[in-house]
């Protein structure tokens, strides 16, 4: 299983089922960090999680700390413990860290905690639960595998001791079939060209000659940008990166709510305003002159978005990265898939930060009510779609 210290996770212990000890299961409390900490040592050389930690794990919304505790002398003895974090704005549950105390092992604690761990994921709508194991753990490995838990990744050198990561995942619920992605993954090279880099993931799926790149990234940024600011770097707006597909050959069905100039609100500066203002009127002009753009001024709805899909376009949505990372900011994604309950997308955001990897931001599900929440950006609430498809055959 997976433990883990203000770093990351390492692996830990999974033991068979048996034994028939009565086990009580409940949510971790500040009372029970000794517990937890004894447990740690006990099972871990590197990467263990300190006693800071567990405080600040303790009390995160998006994780749950689980004990498993038997009947002791006097009062309950906690034998073991599970951790989960929520990933913040998708449906994905992460497995950080499970231990059970040398002296009980083999006594069905694992077991237990780890079924506790994917109901309380499924509770929550995480539609799956991914998780780290060391690449020298094989029979750790082999134990989840036996769970339900599938190999899809691995990161380098991921532990204390430079040791490799497995990472490994367990669908809870039907996902998105790999194979049926015809749209290829690009991670944004610079921290303000979400919007290029998925445009490049669209035109890419639609026409795999297409160029990618940090150098095609930025020549689609200097297109599509509106922003002006004095420190750091400008946005693309919904307009301008229409555009940017238009001139690239692509058609682009722009639906957008509201008359009024995109993140204008979050500019103070009367003399910044008025430039992102000018930059958005000359948008305005050029896509009404371009066959290639058709403007709708209202939000696409899912369900046309799910049909465009079936149409062969790909969706590009502005969003809000609150949800993800709490902080304002406007943000593209790539919708791949939507199906009854979920909106799959590829971010082109890696928040290495974070210890994510690409294969963190592929295939995202995100439950069609948070999609719906997550698609507003800002005071006025702008909701913007881009449906890139290719030109119609010249004849």
């Amino acid at each position: 299983m997976a433990s883990a210290t203000t770093d990351g996770p390492v692996a830990g212990q999974v033991e068979e089922a048996g034994g028939g000890r009565d086990i009580h299961l409940r949510d971790a409390t500040p009372a029970d960090i000794d517990a937890l900490l004894a447990i740690e040592t006990a099972s871990f050389v590197h990467d263990r999680i300190s006693r800071r930690s567990f405080r600040h794990l303790l009390s995160r919304a998006h994780a749950d700390t689980i004990v498993a505790e038997v009947a002791g002398a006097g009062r309950p003895v906690i034998v073991g413990y599970a951790m989960m974090l929520h990933n913040a704005g998708t449906s994905l549950a992460r497995l950080y860290s499970i231990a059970t105390a040398p002296g009980w092992r083999g006594c069905g604690i694992g077991r237990r905690l780890l079924d506790e761990v994917e109901t309380r994921a499924l509770a929550a709508r995480a539609v799956s639960v991914r998780l780290e194991v060391r690449a020298d753990a094989p029979a750790i490995a082999a134990i989840y595998k036996q769970a339900g838990y599938r190999r899809f990744g691995r990161y380098v050198a991921y532990y204390e001791d430079e040791v490799d990561a497995i990472r490994m995942e367990k669908p809870l619920v039907r996902r998105l079939d790999p194979a049926r992605d015809r749209i290829p993954y690009v991670e944004q090279s610079l921290p303000f060209t979400c919007g290029p880099a998925a445009l490049i993931m669209a035109m890419h799926a639609l026409d795999p000659k297409r160029a990618t790149g940090p150098e095609e990234e930025l020549r689609i940024w200097r297109d599509a940008t509106t922003i002006f600011m004095t420190s750091g770097h400008g946005g693309c707006s919904p307009h301008g990166l229409a555009l940017a597909g238009a001139r690239r050959g692509f058609k682009v069905a722009l639906h957008i709510s509201g008359q009024g100039t995109p993140f204008v609100d979050g500019v103070r500066s009367p003399a910044k305003k008025r430039v992102i203002e000018m930059v958005q009127a000359e948008f305005v002009r050029e896509i009404a002159a371009e066959p290639r753009i058709t403007l709708t001024d209202r939000p696409a709805t899912l369900d046309e978005m799910r049909t465009a899909i079936t149409q062969g376009a790909v969706p590009l949505q502005l969003v809000s990265s609150w949800r993800f990372d709490r902080q304002k900011a406007p943000h593209w994604v790539v919708v791949i898939a939507i199906d009854d309950g979920f909106v799959h997308i590829h971010d082109p955001f890696v928040d290495r930060e974070e210890r994510r990897a690409p294969i963190d931001c592929m295939r995202i599900p995100v439950a069609r009510r948070d999609f719906e929440h997550m698609s507003r950006y800002g005071r006025a609430a702008l909701r913007a779609t881009l449906l890139i498809s290719a030109p119609a055959t010249e004849t």
